[in-house]
This record gives C-alpha cells, sequence and structure tokens, in this order.
C-alpha cells in the first residue's frame, strides 16, 4: 500500500439488446438528447447503479426505464468489462451485459434523454456513436471478455476512425484448456477427473449452457449451467426422485452445484429426433415408446393433491404481447377456452418432464426414444407432457393412437379439453416470445396449434 487514498471508479452498465436480423446480429441503439453528456450520439442503453442495487439489477432497471422492455434476471448474461477515461475527467467501469430474451417492444421512455431508437447490424453501426460504447461494441464483436479505452484531453466524444487508436482489446486466459469459465472446469473436474476437451453444444434459444466433454481415457459426459436457480433446482430434484425411473431412456446425475447452477449428467446414445424424417410406421413406434416413458415418469412418485392451474394473470399478459401477431379468429377462441379451462375440475398433479417435445428426444440405432433436458420437470396434469408433442399429431391420428397406446389408456372427456385449453395458451404464449426473439419455428408451431385448434376441434 502506498499510503495514498484508495483509488475508486463509478461502475456503469450497459445493455446490449441482440436479435437476429437479415443482415446478421442486431443491436438496439438509442440516441442521445437534450441536456446530457455526447447529445445527438448513438449509444447503447446505459446507465449508474443506484444505492444498494447490483449490476444485473441495474441493467434490468434501465432496459425498463429507457426501452421498456422486461428481462429476467436469469436472461442477463456478462459480455464485455471496459475501463474508459474520457477525454476530460476521471475514468469510470462499464460493464456491457447480453440480452437475447425480454418481453415487449422496446420503445423510446425518456423523450427528454433519447430522441431516436433503433436496431442496427452489429457489422454496420451508426454514426456518430459514442466511442466509449463503440469500444465495448468493438470488444463484444471480436469476442474479448475485456477492453481499455484511454482517451486524451482533446480526442473526440465521438468515434472515430481517424486519428490514434484508443481501444486496447484485453483477451482472455491462453488456448490449451478446455473452454470453460473456471468455476465450471473445477466443479467438472472434481465430478469426472481430467477434461482432454469441452465443446460447447448449447441450444441457441434457451439461456442455458451446455458443453460436451471428453475424458483423457475417451468417457463422454455433460456439463449444464442453468440460466437461473428455478431451472437449476428444478432438474436437480427430477434427476434425483423422478428420473432414475427411466432407467437407461435419461441421463444419470453425476454431480450437481449450487452455487454454479450447475450440473454434470451421463451421455446418452443416439441421434436428435428434432429433424429427422422417418417412415410412418417407424414415427409410430417412436411415439408408442414416448407413450410409455411418459407413463412410466407420470407414476414415478406418487400423485399431488389439485393446484390452482393455470394463472389467468399470466395467459392475460401472453395475449397481450401476441395480439398483434394472432390470425383472424384466434383471440376468440383463446378467451373462450379460458372460459371452458376454468370450469374444468382440478386434476391432481403428476411428475412431468415439462417440455416433451422432438427437439428433447434422442433415438437410438434400434429406435428407442431417450429423454434428456429435465430443466422444467414438476409437478402438474398429465396433459402437461402431450401440450407440445401433440403438435406432431396434427394431421397424423395414428401417431396420437400409438402414444396414447403407450401410455396405456385414453384420455378423459375432461382431459381432451384440458389440452385442447392449454394447447391455445402454449400457443399464445409461443406467438409472444417467437416474433419478440424472432424464432420464426416456435412462432410457426404456434400459429399452426391455433389453426388446427380453430378449424378442427372448435370450427
Amino acid at each position: 500500500m502506498s499510503g495514498q487514498a484508495r483509488y475508486t471508479v463509478p461502475v456503469d452498465v450497459h445493455l446490449i439488446l441482440r436479435r437476429a436480423g437479415d443482415e446478421g446480429t442486431e443491436v438496439l441503439l438509442s440516441r442521445r438528447a437534450g441536456p446530457v453528456y455526447a447529445t445527438g450520439m448513438w449509444h447503447l442503453p446505459s446507465g449508474h447503479l443506484d444505492p444498494g442495487e447490483d449490476m444485473t439489477q441495474a441493467v434490468i432497471r434501465e432496459a425498463r426505464e429507457e426501452t421498456g422492455v422486461l428481462i429476467a434476471s436469469e436472461d442477463v448474461a456478462a459480455a464485455v468489462t471496459v475501463h474508459h477515461r474520457p477525454p476530460a475527467g476521471g475514468s469510470r467501469i462499464g460493464v456491457f451485459f447480453e440480452v437475447r430474451r425480454w418481453r415487449g417492444d422496446p420503445s423510446v421512455r425518456e423523450p427528454d434523454r433519447c430522441d431516436g431508437m433503433d436496431w442496427y447490424p452489429l457489422d454496420a453501426l451508426p454514426a456518430p456513436m459514442v466511442a466509449y460504447c463503440r469500444a465495448g461494441l468493438d470488444a463484444y464483436r471480436a469476442g474479448l471478455p475485456s477492453a481499455v479505452h484511454f482517451q486524451e484531453p482533446g480526442d473526440s466524444v465521438a468515434h472515430t476512425s481517424a486519428g490514434p487508436a484508443r481501444t486496447r482489446l484485453v483477451p482472455g486466459p491462453p488456448a490449451g484448456r478446455p473452454e470453460l469459465p473456471c468455476v465450471l472446469r473445477d466443479f467438472a473436474e472434481r465430478a469426472v477427473g481430467g477434461i482432454a476437451q469441452a465443446v460447447e453444444v448449447s441450444w441457441v434459444r434457451t439461456g442455458s449452457r451446455v458443453w460436451r466433454l471428453t475424458g483423457p481415457g475417451g468417457g463422454t459426459w455433460f456439463l449444464k449451467r442453468h440460466r437461473g436457480p428455478k431451472f437449476h433446482d428444478r432438474e436437480v430434484a427430477a434427476y434425483r426422485t423422478w428420473v432414475p425411473a427411466l432407467g437407461p431412456s435419461a441421463p444419470r446425475l453425476v454431480a450437481a452445484d449450487t452455487a454454479a447452477q450447475a450440473v454434470v449428467v451421463t451421455a446418452l446414445t443416439g441421434r436428435a429426433l428434432h429433424g429427422m424424417a422417418l417412415a410412418p410406421a417407424a414415427e409410430a413406434r417412436v411415439q408408442h415408446a414416448l407413450g410409455r416413458l411418459a407413463r412410466t415418469l407420470h407414476t414415478s412418485a406418487p400423485e399431488q393433491p389439485a393446484g390452482t392451474g393455470s394463472p389467468a394473470d399470466k395467459r392475460q399478459r401472453h395475449l397481450a404481447a401476441a395480439r398483434p401477431h394472432l390470425a383472424d379468429g384466434d383471440e376468440e377462441l383463446v378467451l373462450a377456452l379460458a372460459r371452458t379451462y376454468a370450469g374444468l375440475p382440478q386434476p391432481a398433479l403428476v411428475p412431468t418432464h415439462g417440455d416433451l417435445q422432438y427437439r428433447n428426444v434422442l433415438l437410438t440405432g434400434v429406435g428407442e426414444p431417450r429423454l434428456f433436458d429435465f430443466e422444467r420437470a414438476e409437478f402438474a396434469p398429465t396433459t402437461r407432457d402431450m401440450v407440445r408433442l401433440s403438435d406432431t399429431w396434427t394431421g397424423r391420428p395414428d401417431l396420437r393412437a400409438a402414444f396414447l397406446g403407450g401410455y396405456g389408456r385414453p384420455l378423459s372427456p375432461a382431459e381432451e379439453l384440458r389440452l385442447a385449453c392449454e394447447s391455445a395458451f402454449d400457443a399464445v404464449s409461443g406467438i409472444a416470445y417467437g416474433t419478440i426473439h424472432t424464432d420464426p419455428e416456435v412462432t410457426e408451431r404456434a400459429r399452426r396449434t391455433l389453426h388446427h385448434l380453430r378449424t378442427t376441434r372448435f370450427p
């Protein structure tokens, strides 16, 4: 210690709201206006921490106040840290956060400080842009975790390609070890020993991250870091209680770490069923086996008493977000089914997978399905595990019959109505999510469900 006063700097947060556009990745930018720093220049939504606030709370608050979008804490990911010094004044630390999932349409919410807001390709950013913001986006575009951006007196506040470069990109740890965050690498090595290779195999649509781990002797496992404690707790509980009943048709939990919100599970053999072209008879056999697995899971623990049903306020939020994108008659159908749903008897709750669909199924070489991804597992009505899978039954009554044959019983009239209602509610949620996050597959599946219900079930 030199005996001088301890060096302190302000901390601010920057929001990289990201989506897929026609010309590649796009980010949301706002143009500063009024009596503020760098007025007239483009910048990421950003701000300072309020007293007692942590960084993720701050970026969520700033996003709501400046753009109107709502962000869950589990969808906030650290992207870049920039040590910045402006042309005049002391230095500061800026933490840039990436967000790919949110609710709502961004719009100008502080017109006294912002007079424009739009999406721009990451590779074609507008001018004039605040140089500090551009330094963070340059590091982000390069895939690097940090940058130093120290300007000198007389430098332009706006980014310019003329003059001396003021951005120094700072790389991460050297190559040569598996590409895993340190806390996850330590956890995985404690669980399975040495790791020869770690390959990220995350599905782009979720906030969770998944790596395929290979040991020096050739063993294979999967490491998953959940996007929040709710999903971690659900998956760990399912693996410890219900999933063992599925035997070799599901992974086995090797280790779990609550602090890291991560698990290591055994690897399954097989190819992804999602997108696979099967002959009609072969697909019917798969559906029959899925019905058998669903029944095994549903009976792996005693039933629980009836719940309170799907929250009406949540359905209303999803309907409001999806309304501009619904086809004629869709809203009337959903509202009618909501009234029907309210009058249905509440069923007993059973252990469910929570997201049973082809993308969470592997198929072995002999045509046997294997289930994975239990982060949405919970006690729910039996129909919960038929909602998304029933999309494959549209126009294929043989697949529906095969699944129920494997399940061991037909659905009761009340369950048939419940399945229709829950499918409609899930479709509205899918349209709200898919349109905001530019996910055409989820959106199309949802529209297909509503069209089927409107034209064949409830014309």
